[in-house]
C-alpha cells in the first residue's frame, strides 16, 4: 500500500464523482462541496470559488452524497460471531485416525461401524460419531462443504441427541448462508440442551442472518446470559442499533429480497429499488453460476442513520455486511448512481456465500466494481504511472480495506477492478466465477489463482499492467 502514496491526491480526485458532499462542522456550520478528500489533519474541499483546506479537528462529520465508493470491506465476509470448535465425542482418537487415513476417508470402515451402531450399544454409537466427525472434518478441510453436511447428517440417524454433531452441522449450514436449515438442529440442540451458550449463540447468528433481528436479540441475550462473551457482547450491541432504528420502518419483500426503509423514502422508490434487485439477481445468477438460498435482507436508510448503525468510514457509500444496507437520502427514483450501489453490493452477497466468505477483499471489490459497469479506462494511466517501482502487493489486500484512508481505498478499489479486469480479457467472465469456486475449497487464494488461472500473483500482476498499457494507452 505504501506504493500509492506519491499520487494519493491527484488519484482519488480522478476516482471521485462531482456530486456534492456536505462537511458538517462542530459548530453546526455546513459546507457543500465536491471532490471531498481526507489525509491525517486536513480537509481537502472544491467549490465554485476555488479549492479549500479545512484543520480535521474543527470538522462533525461528512455526509457523502455520490455513491462513489461502496464495500464488503470484508464485513460481509465475517459472520457477526464465530461457531464454537466443539468435539461430539472424546476419547475415541484411534477411531478417527482409522476413520481417515492415506489422505482419504475409510468408508469400508465407517460401514463397519454403521453396522455395529445399529445394535444400540453406547459404545458402538459413540464410534459411529466420532468416524463421522472426523470425516467430516477431513472433507470440510478439502473443500467439499456438502460432503461435510452429509457425514454429520449419517451421524445424527445413529446419534439423534449428540448436541456436539448438531452444533457442527448447524455450524456448516450457517457459513453456507443457509440460516433457515441451519436453525432445524439448533432447535433440536435447545430442546437437549437448554443452558448451553454454543447454543444460543448460533442461534443467535441464524436468526440475525434470517433478518429476524429481535429473534436474534433475544438468542444472543441468553447466551451472554450463560456465559459471558466479548464476541456475543458485540453482536448483540450492534443487533440492537438495528432493531432500534427499524422499529418505525416499513417492510416489502419479492422473491428473493426483504425490504425494510425508513418512512421518509417513497413506496414508489421502493417498489423501484426491489425491481432493479430482481433485474440485477437474474443477471448475476447468469454470470456468476450461482443462487443464493435465501432471502436478501436490505435497509434503505436516510444519511445519519447510515452513518450511525454501520459506523462506517466516510468514504464507504453502501454496505453489505450480510445486507444491503443503503443511504437513499433525497432520492425519489433508481438514479444511474443508485443502480451502480444496487449491483455492486448485491455482488458482494453472491461472492460471499459462492466462496463460503473466503473470499479476499480485492477480489469481493474488482468483481464488484465490474458487475456494477466500471472500467479501468479513466484511471488507466493514473495506475500505470502509479506502479513503475512496481504493483502492490495482492496478498496485502487480501485483508479488511476500513482501516484504509480515502485516498489508500481509491488505490485499492482501482487496482482490484484492473485485475479483475483482466482475468475476464483473458478467459472472460467464466474464469471469474470458476475462481470463485475455487476460492471457496483451496487453502489459500494465491493457491485458487494459481490452480484456476496458471498465475502466481506477481504473474497476475504483470498480467494487469501488460491488460492496461494494451487496452488504454494507444
Amino acid at each position: 500500500m505504501r506504493s500509492a502514496a506519491p499520487w494519493c491526491l491527484g488519484f482519488l480526485l480522478i476516482c471521485s464523482s462531482a456530486a456534492a458532499d456536505t462537511i458538517i462542522l462542530k459548530n453546526g456550520r455546513r459546507i457543500v462541496a465536491e471532490n471531498v478528500t481526507e489525509d491525517a489533519t486536513h480537509i481537502t474541499y472544491q467549490t465554485p470559488a476555488g479549492q479549500f483546506s479545512i484543520p480535521k479537528s474543527i470538522v462533525e462529520r461528512i455526509e457523502r452524497d455520490d455513491f462513489s465508493y461502496s464495500s464488503a470491506a470484508n464485513v460481509s465476509t465475517q459472520p457477526p460471531v464465530s461457531a464454537p470448535q466443539v468435539e461430539p465425542v472424546r476419547g475415541y482418537e484411534d477411531v478417527a485416525v482409522r476413520a481417515v487415513h492415506g489422505d482419504s476417508v475409510d468408508y469400508g470402515y465407517i460401514a463397519q461401524l454403521e453396522t455395529d451402531a445399529r445394535s444400540g450399544a453406547p459404545v458402538a454409537i459413540a464410534k459411529v460419531a466420532a468416524a463421522h466427525h472426523a470425516a467430516a472434518q477431513f472433507l470440510l478441510g478439502k473443500g467439499d462443504v456438502d460432503a461435510a453436511v452429509q457425514q454429520y447428517r449419517q451421524a445424527l440417524v445413529f446419534d439423534p441427541k449428540n448436541v456436539g454433531l448438531l452444533l457442527n452441522l448447524a455450524a456448516l449450514y450457517l457459513r453456507q448462508s443457509e440460516f433457515s436449515e441451519a436453525l432445524d438442529p439448533l432447535e433440536h440442540a435447545r430442546r437437549i440442551a437448554p443452558d448451553s451458550p454454543d447454543v444460543f449463540k448460533l442461534m443467535g447468528w441464524a436468526y440475525y442472518g434470517a433478518g429476524k433481528t429481535a429473534d436474534a436479540i433475544d438468542a444472543w441475550t441468553q447466551a451472554e446470559r450463560l456465559r459471558p462473551d466479548r464476541e456475543v457482547e458485540q453482536a448483540l450491541e450492534k443487533a440492537q442499533r438495528d432493531k432500534s432504528e427499524e422499529e418505525s420502518y416499513r417492510e416489502g419483500e419479492s422473491a428473493h429480497f426483504d425490504l425494510k426503509y425508513y418512512g421518509g423514502a417513497a413506496p414508489d422508490l421502493a417498489r423501484e429499488i426491489m425491481r432493479a434487485l430482481e433485474d440485477d439477481f437474474r443477471d448475476l445468477e447468469n454470470q456468476l453460476d450461482y443462487t443464493p438460498p435465501e432471502s436478501i435482507s436490505v435497509i434503505l436508510y436516510t444519511q445519519q442513520a447510515f452513518a450511525d448503525i454501520t459506523r462506517a468510514p466516510g468514504w464507504v457509500g453502501a454496505l453489505n455486511d450480510g445486507r444491503l444496507r443503503i443511504p437513499v437520502q433525497g432520492l425519489a427514483h433508481v438514479t444511474p448512481e443508485l443502480a451502480h450501489v444496487l449491483k455492486h453490493e448485491l455482488t458482494h452477497s453472491f461472492v460471499g456465500q459462492k466462496t463460503h466468505n473466503r473470499a479476499p477483499t480485492w477480489l469481493q471489490e474488482g468483481v464488484a466494481q465490474w458487475m456494477e459497469g466500471r472500467r479501468s479506462s479513466i484511471d488507466a494511466g493514473a495506475l500505470i504511472n502509479a506502479t513503475t517501482q512496481g504493483p502492490p502487493s495482492l496478498a496485502s489486500m487480501e485483508g479488511s480495506w476500513m482501516g484504509l484512508s480515502g485516498n489508500a481505498a481509491a488505490f485499492a478499489y482501482a487496482w482490484s477492478l484492473a485485475v479483475v479486469e483482466s482475468i475476464i480479457d483473458a478467459g472472460g467472465v467464466s474464469d471469474i466465477s470458476r475462481l470463485l469456486d475455487r476460492v471457496a475449497t483451496a487453502p489459500s487464494t494465491e493457491e485458487a489463482v494459481q490452480g484456476t488461472l496458471h498465475l502466481s500473483y506477481d504473474e497476475l500482476n504483470e498480467q494487469t499492467l501488460a491488460y492496461l498499457k494494451r487496452a488504454y494507452l494507444r
